[in-house]
Formats: C-alpha cells, sequence, structure tokens
C-alpha cells in the first residue's frame, strides 16, 4: 500500500472525488483544492478526511508526490502554473485510473451518448449478485451500493467496471477519457453527436471510438448496439475483437442478443440469446431504453462468466440509480420525478415512458389520466446551444405541458443560444401546451396554481435546479394543508 501525498485540483468534482476515494482506499494520503467548497461534495470528501483548500501554491509546499489535474482546471490557474515552473509530476483523473487502478484488473467499459450510469450501474450490480466484488467507478450513485465508487476485489483479474466517458481528459490531453481504462470488455450502446464544446461534428467523435476499438485485445469482448447505424460504422472501421451484438427484437437488424418489451413502459421484458428467450424480467425501471441497456448487459456478464439465473436475479432486484427517474416526493396527489436527461434521445426516452406509465396505471386503476408535466433546464453547453433546436419539440411531443428556463448565455454568443420561445411555438402547434418562466420561482408559483391531482412532474436537468425539487415539494404540501 502507498504512503505517497498526492494532491487534486479540483478535487469537488464528481469525477475527482470519485477517483479520490479510490486512490485513498489504495493507501494515498490525498489533500485537495477547488474554486468552489460546498456541500454536498464537500461533506463527502470531509467524511473521507480529505483536506480542502481554496487554490493556492501553499498547497504544493512541500511538494506532493504526484498532483491530479481536473478536466475543469486550466492554464493561469494558480496551482497549475506552479505545478509546470517546478516540474511537479502531474496527470489527468483518468490516466491515474489507468495506471494505478486498473492494471491486473479486467476493465468493464461503458460507453455511449446515452445510458452510460445506468448500464454501469447495472452492470456492476449484476457482477456483484455473481459474488464477483467489482470494483467500479459511475458518475452517479447505484442505490444497491450507495456510493460511486468502490475498489472492490483487487485480486488480478478481478472485474472493475467504469463509465466510459468521450469527453476529452484534461487541458493537456484532448484524448477521449475512456482511452485510458484500457478495457477487456466494452459496452458501445449508442452513439450521437454530444459536446459541442469539444466535438466539432459527429464525426469527430466517431474518430474517438475507433481509436478506443484499437486498444481492445484480441482477447477481449465487445458488445455493440445492432441497431445504431453509428456503433456499426465505428466497428467497420477497424476491430480486432469479437463482437457480440444486440438489437430490438422487431428490428430488422440480426444480433446474438434481442430484447423485447413486455410492457410499453418497459417495466416487463425478457431478452433473447440466439433467438431463445432466456430471460424474463419485471422491474421498477421504466423506458424501453433501460430495457435495451439491460440486453447489452446480460450480454457482456454473459461474455465475463456470470449465469443466467445471477443475471435475471440481478436485473429484477436493481433499484436504479439516484437522479435516474427518482421519484422526490408526491403532495395534493401531484407525483414529482427528478431524472438527468439533457439530450433529446435521452429525452425522448423518458417522456415517453413516463406516459406510458401513467396510461397504464390509468387503466389498471379505472381512474382518469393526469397531465404530465416536463419541466426542463437547458444546462449543458450543447443543449443551451441551438444545436438541437429542431429535435427538442420532436422528443418533447408525449408530453402535455411542458416549461423551460432561459438557457445563461455563458461563453456564448445569442445567435448560437437555443431560442426556448421558438421551441414552445412548434410544441403549441403540436397541441402540447408550452412555455418559458424565468426562474425557478415563477415556476414553483405556476405549477402550485395549476398542477393538479393525478398529475405528474417531470424536472429535467443535469445541474442542482436551484434546488427546485424540495422546494416545489414543499409548496404543493403547503397548498394541500392550506
Amino acid at each position: 500500500m502507498s504512503t505517497k501525498h498526492l494532491h487534486v485540483l479540483g478535487v469537488c468534482g464528481t469525477a475527482m472525488a470519485a477517483i479520490t476515494a479510490l486512490a485513498q482506499a489504495q493507501g494515498w494520503r490525498i489533500t485537495g483544492s477547488d474554486a468552489q467548497v460546498y456541500p454536498p461534495m464537500s461533506d463527502y470528501l470531509a467524511a473521507m478526511g480529505v483536506d480542502i483548500a481554496t487554490f493556492s501554491i501553499d498547497n504544493l509546499q512541500p511538494a506532493p508526490d504526484l498532483c491530479l489535474i481536473g478536466n475543469a482546471m486550466s492554464r493561469g490557474n494558480v496551482e497549475v502554473e506552479y505545478i509546470l515552473d517546478h516540474d511537479l509530476p502531474f496527470m489527468s483523473g483518468p490516466a491515474f485510473i489507468g495506471q494505478y487502478i486498473l492494471p491486473t484488473r479486467h476493465a468493464a467499459v461503458v460507453t455511449g451518448t446515452h445510458g452510460k450510469t445506468s448500464s454501469a450501474s447495472l452492470l456492476a450490480w449484476v457482477l456483484e449478485a455473481a459474488n464477483q466484488q467489482p470494483g467500479f467507478m459511475i458518475g452517479g450513485i447505484p442505490e444497491n451500493f450507495g456510493e460511486g465508487a468502490r475498489l472492490g476485489k483487487s485480486a488480478a483479474h478481478s472485474p472493475f467496471v467504469l463509465e466510459g466517458d468521450e469527453y476529452d481528459t484534461a487541458f493537456f490531453d484532448k484524448r477521449s477519457k475512456f482511452i485510458h481504462y484500457h478495457a477487456k470488455t466494452l459496452v458501445l450502446n449508442n452513439l450521437e453527436f454530444d459536446h459541442a464544446d469539444i466535438f466539432e461534428d459527429l464525426a469527430a467523435i466517431k474518430t474517438q471510438f475507433a481509436h478506443l476499438l484499437r486498444t481492445i485485445p484480441q482477447s477481449g469482448n465487445i458488445i455493440a448496439n445492432a441497431d445504431d447505424s453509428n456503433i456499426m460504422d465505428v466497428i467497420r472501421r477497424g476491430c480486432w475483437t469479437p463482437v457480440t451484438t444486440f438489437a430490438a427484437y422487431n428490428s430488422d437488424n440480426q444480433a446474438d442478443w434481442q430484447w423485447q418489451a413486455l410492457q410499453e413502459d418497459g417495466s416487463h421484458f425478457r431478452l433473447l440469446q440466439d433467438g431463445k428467450s432466456c430471460i424474463e424480467v419485471t422491474w421498477d425501471s421504466i423506458g424501453k431504453h433501460h430495457v435495451s441497456n439491460a440486453c447489452a448487459v446480460a450480454a457482456a456478464a454473459t461474455a465475463m462468466g456470470v449465469s443466467k439465473d445471477t443475471i435475471q436475479y440481478a436485473l429484477t432486484s436493481f433499484q436504479g440509480v439516484r437522479r435516474r427517474m427518482t421519484k422526490v416526493g408526491e403532495a395534493n396527489g401531484i407525483t414529482i420525478y427528478d431524472d438527468f436527461a439533457h439530450h433529446p434521445t435521452a429525452i425522448a426516452g423518458i417522456v415517453s415512458s413516463m406516459q406510458a406509465k401513467m396510461k397504464s396505471h390509468m387503466q389498471q386503476n379505472h381512474a382518469g389520466k393526469g397531465s404530465l408535466w416536463v419541466v426542463l433546464e437547458p444546462r449543458s453547453n450543447t443543449m443551451r446551444s441551438n444545436i438541437h433546436q429542431d429535435r427538442l419539440p420532436i422528443s418533447l411531443q408525449s408530453a402535455d405541458q411542458v416549461i423551460f428556463t432561459p438557457p445563461a448565455t455563458r461563453n456564448m454568443e445569442k445567435h448560437d443560444l437555443l431560442d426556448v420561445a421558438k421551441v414552445c411555438q412548434v410544441l403549441q402547434q403540436q397541441h402540447v401546451q408550452a412555455q418559458v418562466l424565468n426562474d425557478v420561482p415563477q415556476i414553483i408559483q405556476h405549477l402550485s396554481q395549476h398542477a393538479q391531482a393525478g398529475d405528474v412532474i417531470l424536472i429535467l436537468s443535469n445541474g442542482s435546479f436551484d434546488g427546485i425539487h424540495q422546494k416545489l415539494l414543499q409548496s404543493l404540501a403547503t397548498n394541500s394543508s392550506s
């Protein structure tokens, strides 16, 4: 076990905090720095006993044995400049994972524009059910584990599950993060244009995935979505590893594994291998996209030696991921859900799945169907831009009511911003009530006045959204008691 000193720049970032937890489990003595130190991440790090300070050269004296530089760091940062001027050893977080955590381990890496967190969480749980004691690093909190990072059993060839992000690694390393993970089992879930702040177009992202395939050994396994033409195009560019494909049951694409939703909302499904039904599951997750994720995970787990019975048990007992279709609460007969979705494809899947669930509930209980409200904060760089201007109305057409907040102008010209008013106009032409409200207090006031018993409010944001979830729940509860 190492007793060396590791200093982490940008330690309060989700990924860097997870890497900090793994490094500490290996025995590193850790300090960290960040520009803003606040809960919940500060509490998480404090519970580990990690000393956190604001950026200062004092944090680097005496010199640490190694500095980890987070993806959010850039030239001009006082610590970055000191590290470079004084030749202190440094590397990125993903490089640290590749060099210090993963050697001798079986890295199972889940990639894709959508579903990485859910699929990686599910794969880790399947391996846990198989008593393989996997390590993992996931950009969310799997409810079955209660933590997003764990070293796991560190014996040779023991599995380590990673969420393989295509975002760039650091200001000094513009390769995608997943290049550093040396995958042995690789899941290729889907591939669309995203991260407009670093990728010029879809072709640039495909190039990063093509580079990834060059690093997978012949003794490894690739699990690929045959229904995704971009994934299959990348594989055709060059692949030296056995490929197992998966696809929807009614797809025109031939695949080794198939998935079939037996309920429209995806709560009941079956999986087929080589055309034969092998797993049937009823679970709490909803959405056909999650059924597709389950199929990919089942194929990966089978390749890693897990039995079908164990896979079925794990799928059935999967508790989901925090902030992925999480029920916040219910007040005055109105139910609030929180979800991380921030891309048109993910939004479409979530919204249509919730409508299907509401329709099924209505039929089972012979009750009237309430309205589905979708509250959306365009927060990521891609979502704030007008790249998906035409796709957003299509992705939201299953909603009854839509509320947007205006996108922040941060580092973006006005003519490049998403025109939320125009999106609302198109939705209204599709008979979906839609409007723009400027801030969280206005949204809460509007919903408190207009939402009715039986309605579902689905809040979509990849940030904290100014704590709207609990504030809205409290307001609705106050209305109920008044």
